[in-house]
Formats: C-alpha cells, sequence, structure tokens
C-alpha cells in the first residue's frame, strides 16, 4: 500500500532524531514536487508537535555553484525552527551525522511580507527588512550519501540542519549586498568563494521569489522572519572535530566572521 505524507515524514523524523540516514529511492521512491511539499508540511507538523516554532525560511539552490553540485536544475525552499538556530562559534547537533557548510546571506525582517496582496520585488523586499546577517547553513541530509534528487530534497526540507546567525552585516544599501564577497574557510585554507549576486542574481530577489512562491500556498513571510538566501560557494564537508569559518567583505570597508564547530 501507497504511504502517506505523512507516514513518509515519519520515516525522516525518526531518522533524523536518532542521527541515522536512509536511501532516498528505497523510502520515498519518486514523488512529485507537490507531493515533496507535503511530505516537507507533514515533517514541519512533527517538528511543531514536538515543541519547535517557525522563526524563518531557507532557500536551497538559488547558486549556479549549488546546483551543479548537487545536480538539481532549480531552487526550493523549507521552514527554519527555533531549534535550529545558533550562535557564531557554536557546535553543531550531534545527530547531523553528515554536515556539510554553506556560507549565506540572511535578511530578517520588520514587516511581513504577502504577495497575495501586493506585487513583491527587490525594492518591497528591501522596505520590510530590518539587516542583513553573516550565516552559515549547516545542512544535514536524512538521504545517505547527499543522493537525491529535487523532489527527494524537498521532501527532506531541502536538507535543512542548523544555522550559525553571525554579526549583522554593516551595510548601509541593502541594493549593494549582491557585492558582498564570501568565502568559506578552513583555517588558512580558502576552500569556496562566491559574491551576494550568485543567490537568484541578487539575495533581494531571492526572497521576493520566495514571497511569491509561498503565496501561492497562501502563505506569507512574517515581520521577524529569518529568510536565509541561498550558499554561495558549493557545500563543504564539516568534519568531526573541525571548525570551518565565513568570512563576508565588502572591499576594503568591512569584514564579518562567522565559525561554526563539530564536536
Amino acid at each position: 500500500m501507497t504511504q502517506t505524507p505523512a507516514q513518509l515524514a515519519e520515516a525522516i523524523w525518526a531518522a533524523r532524531q536518532a542521527g541515522h540516514t536512509l536511501d532516498a529511492d528505497a523510502t520515498l521512491g519518486s514523488p512529485d514536487l507537490a507531493t515533496a511539499y507535503a511530505i516537507q508540511r507533514a515533517l514541519l507538523a512533527l517538528r511543531l508537535a514536538a515543541g519547535e516554532r517557525v522563526v524563518g525560511w531557507k532557500l536551497g539552490y538559488t547558486s549556479e555553484v549549488m546546483r551543479r553540485q548537487m545536480g538539481i536544475d532549480r531552487p526550493n525552499f523549507g521552514p527554519l525552527t527555533d531549534w535550529m538556530l545558533l550562535g557564531s562559534g557554536d557546535a553543531v547537533d550531534e545527530r547531523l551525522v553528515q554536515p556539510r557548510v554553506e556560507p549565506e546571506i540572511g535578511l530578517r525582517l520588520k514587516t511581513p511580507l504577502d504577495a497575495r496582496h501586493v506585487p513583491v520585488d527587490r525594492h518591497r523586499v528591501a522596505a520590510a527588512v530590518e539587516g542583513a546577517y553573516a550565516c552559515l547553513e549547516v545542512v544535514h541530509s536524512t538521504w545517505t550519501g547527499y543522493r537525491f534528487n529535487l523532489e527527494q530534497n524537498t521532501a527532506d526540507n531541502s536538507s535543512a540542519g542548523q544555522v550559525v546567525v553571525g554579526p549583522r552585516l554593516p551595510v548601509t544599501d541593502l541594493m549593494t549586498l549582491d557585492t558582498v564577497a564570501v568565502r568559506l574557510c578552513d583555517g588558512d585554507r580558502t576552500l569556496g568563494q562566491g559574491v551576494g549576486a550568485d543567490a537568484d542574481g541578487h539575495p533581494l530577489d531571492a526572497v521576493a521569489r520566495l514571497v511569491r512562491e509561498l503565496a501561492a500556498n497562501g502563505q506569507r513571510l512574517e515581520a521577524g522572519d529569518l529568510v536565509i538566501t541561498g550558499g554561495l560557494t558549493a557545500a563543504c564537508v564539516l568534519e568531526v572535530g573541525g571548525q570551518l569559518v565565513g568570512v563576508f567583505t565588502a572591499g576594503d570597508v568591512w569584514s564579518v566572521e562567522v565559525p561554526v564547530r563539530r564536536p
């Protein structure tokens, strides 16, 4: 008998709680994208029942470098909860058994955004944003070896694991976020680099697209929500006992660092 989205979400949730991984094909088969988002919503329901609360959203595969790394041809999204949030320098949870790290620009809202009522573009997003933040997403796939397709990844909440929320970026004009340079480093070694424009052409455009996609499902972004706008470098493995650092810079004007470690 075909399993329901709720049953499939239970399997994903149990694996995540136990620190195990699963074979995506054996567990899910090949769901369509609508079914994948239904599984994702059922997975969120389990998180909420466990006492977590939604604090924002993640965007996946907004950059060409991430789409190329994972063989995914378009972006997706998923909710973030308070359990996922870490501070700069914190250690990831031990249940994340195959964590990888991506530097991202996060945007926190001061007012809601709802594309059901008004058109939403980068200018409307900028007006709603309280600030931009240096972030590291620690992705963790339930699927063994990160072997998945778009639909399987979407069902697994776009590999959302945890998010390190670092310092606020000292930008005076959000329209310049596309020029922020980002490096992911392991000690003195640079593992990858990109710029803000790698996220959908502009981080503000990435959020605008999310708002439009949420509106199609009768949802909106809320005041206080954090949106991480997509990995700006390829995702790199966070080894046991290791530490990776994201470095966010604007020329010689300022530089912000945010680390994450694995126990």
